[in-house]
This record gives C-alpha cells, structure tokens and sequence, in this order.
C-alpha cells in the first residue's frame, strides 16, 4: 500500500485501488491532491502487473465535491490558467492506458463528476449524486465534464444539467448511460467495480490497450 496522505493507493492482485484522501474536505481537488494523483496514475499506468484501475473516494468522504473553492479562492484566473492542474489531471487519465473504473458513494459535483467522466465505466452506490453546480458560482465545468457529458447523453440534457446545476440521482445517471451499474443500498460499490476490474484484469493487456484506444479515437 501507498499513502502518500492525499491519495492512498493499494493492490488487489493485478487491480491497483486509487482512493482519495481528503474527506474533511469532501475529497475537494486541491492542486496537491490533484498532483499525488497524477503521480500515483503515472505509477500504474508504468507498472506491467498493474492491469486495471478502480478509483473510488474515502470511506468517510463522497466521492468529491470537485475543485477546492477555498483554495481557488485565493489565486488569481491568470494564475489559475498557468497552473493548468484541470488540464493536467484531464490529460494524465485521458492518456492512461489501463481501464479504469469509478466507484462512486455519496456525491460526485463539479470537478469531481468530471473525474468520473474521465474514468472508462462507472459503478454508483443507489444514493449516489452526480451534478454539475458550477453555473451557480457564474461558471461552467473546465475539464470538458460538457463535451463528455454530452456525448453520452445528448445536448438537450447536458445543457439541462449544465444550466440548472441541479443533482441528479445514480439511477437517472445509469439509465442514461452515464452510469455502468448502480449497486444495491445492501451492497459495496467498491466490492461491485473491483469485480469488475478483476474480469478484466484477467484478459490480454494489449487487447486491452487496444479496445480501449479503439474506443475514444473519434
């Protein structure tokens, strides 16, 4: 196991479980947790026994809030633009090789349903939440949350979500497509994605690679 304080990164056979660690903070993207994350990704993704990934959040936490609105606040949009921790984070699992799965409980907001997005499948607890709230703060999602989103359910309820900003529910999400599976209230979402995870982890890496690179070349 890895604790690097931020992320925690364990080992379950070939399937490498990335948890983030912040859940005093609701597991907010802080631009250090967004740096342990992209490290510990680039680890896996360079590891050849690491077959596949399932990223969840912290047991006490959500899955996360999205960006840290504290933290934001205290830098300038210039400075925010500079950093381009949105763009690092969106490019270092855009370019991951490996599948991986989210397994979300509670909530995933913002930048935090953005990164779910960006995983390949979804796995959600029957309570979980997935929302867009970002036009509430005068703004729109950065990590192309919009285009993602709207691919996979259509402009007309993307734009529904994006300009509302309301939450919606793990079952509305899966019957659209967002959401590969929504898990029983009696059941582990995580237990549910690593079983998942261990399927695929059993089949031909470079299958996988290829299916993978098949499916999201445009």
């Amino acid at each position: 196991m890895t604790q690097s304080g931020l992320i925690v990164s364990s080992r379950e056979g070939n399937v490498a479980i990335v948890k983030l660690n912040r859940p005093e903070k609701r597991n907010a993207l802080s631009q250090d947790l967004i740096d342990e994350l992209i490290e510990v990704l680039s680890q896996s993704d360079k590891d050849v026994t690491v077959r596949a990934v399932v990223l969840t959040g912290s047991e006490q936490g959500p899955f996360s809030a999205g960006a840290d609105l504290a933290e934001l606040a205290h830098i300038s949009t210039t400075e925010a633009f500079q950093r381009g921790w949105l763009k690092d984070l969106n490019d270092s699992i855009e370019g991951f090789r490996k599948p991986i799965i989210a397994a979300v409980r509670g909530f995933a907001y913002g930048g935090g349903f953005e990164l779910a997005l960006l995983c390949d499948m979804i796995y959600a607890a029957a309570d979980a939440r997935f929302g867009f709230p970002e036009i509430n703060l005068g703004t729109i999602p950065g990590m192309g949350g919009t285009q993602r989103l709207c691919k996979t359910v259509g402009k007309q309820k993307a734009l529904e979500l994006i300009l509302t900003g309301l939450p919606v529910t793990a079952r509305e999400m899966e019957q659209r497509g967002v959401v590969n599976k929504v898990v029983l209230a009696d059941q582990d979402v995580l237990e549910e994605a690593l079983r998942v995870a261990h399927i695929i982890a059993g089949r031909s890496a470079p299958a996988l690679r290829l299916a993978k690179h098949v499916v999201k070349t445009d």
